[in-house]
């Protein structure tokens, strides 16, 4: 049996497939092309079985100069060998033994990948308290619109000192109740229930991600960590509001924050909206102020009423050279948020406080018969103080940019009640100005 020659192989295809052969080891095996009608040239392994019948073991396609995926005339003779070379030792069924051998390469394989994985798995279990918030703030924290500022500024001051290089799947709860007693040390409460709460959400973060298998802050309930949280419902009485007209001017207060205060009961805005708007957002003409983002996470119009408007006008005398209702010192950005929060409860300290070094003396000009109140009691006030003018306590709410609690209506109820609370700001704002006059 001669030689298998490429010049054989390239010759043009009949109208049959042909088949060309050479021997290979004598009695173990040939190496065959079949070079068909259509031009396509195999090469074959073509040998006995041990039933004695002939089986032909395609091997790989033909190509006359080295190509990936084809075997040219030398590299199958190389092969057809390699098999040939099996058969003679005694492997006679070549098919079914590299069946076995792939089924058995696969297999190894797999059974790799599945160490691999389960390494792999391990390695993430244990990374530490610190990785796992910045997993945590790259994945969610940082949709918020603090972009995860505030959380940083907690775990930064209380968590990552104490636990921040622990393995996550190593923290218990021994660890999370010396975080927080350690901030209840300091008399900060609601700090504390806070710190529990970002906590409670890094590790349920972890569990999904298989960082970690149990939650080292369950059973732990806010209400164990310096008690129940007071919910606030002081509302400012007419009475207390005379009062305060009274007070004001001898409280020493920057005349931007007495307008902030008048802009914050007449609008029922949160004291945080007013120090954050621009004056793009203001408009005069059309006696609106557009709210692009709010704590309800949607954009939201106050219609102004004349009272609020002036107030507006007045406001606009001191810092109408910059594009923030309410600039910082350097006119670089708002306010900081707490700042007429802070005026404001320095001038309610109990008379034996004193007043805070660096602070207001008068610190007791602000308190009123009712008792303590803060910028955000005037927005619960302005809503209350609709209600009693007759306003639909639907209208009150809305103007407050509430979210619907019944979810029915709010899927299926998308009238704005533009008309029916600009109506409602027009009746507060003539209220308050009764008063004030």
């Amino acid at each position: 049996m001669s030689n298998i020659t490429d010049r054989q192989i390239n010759a043009k295809p009949g109208e049959t497939s042909r088949w060309i052969s050479e021997s290979v080891v004598r009695g173990h095996g040939a190496l065959v092309v079949r070079i068909t009608p259509a031009g396509e040239r195999v090469f074959y392994f073509r040998y006995v079985n041990s039933n004695g019948k002939r089986d032909s073991l395609p091997i790989g396609t033909y190509s006359r100069e080295e190509t990936s995926g084809c075997l040219t005339l030398t590299q199958a003779r190389f092969k057809a060998k390699e098999l040939a070379g099996l058969h003679q030792s005694g492997t006679k069924d070549i098919r079914e033994h590299l069946e076995e051998a792939e089924q058995y390469r696969k297999a190894k394989i797999e059974a790799e990948l599945i160490r691999l994985e389960k390494e792999n798995l391990l390695h993430k279990s244990r990374i530490t308290v610190g990785e796992l918030f910045d997993d945590w703030m790259k994945v969610e924290l940082l949709g918020r619109k603090d972009k995860g500022a505030s959380a940083l500024r907690l775990f930064s001051a209380d968590v990552f000192p104490k636990i921040g290089q622990l393995a996550a799947e190593d923290v218990r709860r021994s660890h999370v109740m010396d975080i927080v007693d350690s901030i209840l040390a300091r008399n900060a409460k609601r700090m504390a229930k806070v710190t529990l709460s970002e906590l409670r959400q890094m590790f349920r973060y972890g569990i999904v991600r298989e960082h970690l298998s149990t939650d080292p802050t369950y059973v732990i309930s806010k209400a164990k960590i310096g008690g129940k949280n007071v919910v606030r419902d002081r509302v400012l009485s007419n009475d207390d509001i005379l009062l305060l007209i009274e007070k004001l001017p001898s409280a020493n207060l920057l005349p931007t924050t007495e307008l902030a205060i008048w802009i914050c009961l007449s609008t029922a805005c949160r004291i945080g909206e007013i120090l954050s708007a621009k004056w793009s957002d203001i408009n005069f003409d059309r006696k609106t102020w557009f709210l692009p983002e709010t704590k309800s996470d949607r954009a939201f119009t106050i219609y102004l009423s004349d009272f609020s408007l002036s107030h507006f006008e007045q406001l606009k005398q001191h810092t109408a050279n910059s594009i923030w209702c309410y600039p910082n010192r350097n006119n670089t950005g708002h306010v900081n948020l707490k700042s007429i929060t802070k005026q404001i409860m320095d001038r309610q300290r109990k008379s034996d406080q004193g007043s805070m070094k660096g602070r207001s003396k008068k610190n007791q000009s602000l308190i009123l018969p009712g008792g303590k109140w803060t910028p955000h009691d005037l927005r619960r006030t302005a809503s209350t103080m609709m209600t009693q003018c007759k306003v639909q306590a639907n209208v009150a709410s809305r103007c407050q940019n509430h979210v619907e609690e019944n979810t029915i209506i709010r899927t299926y109820q998308h009238y704005a009640y533009d008309k029916e609370m600009k109506e409602a700001w027009d009746i507060l704002g003539k209220h308050l100005m009764t008063l004030k006059n």
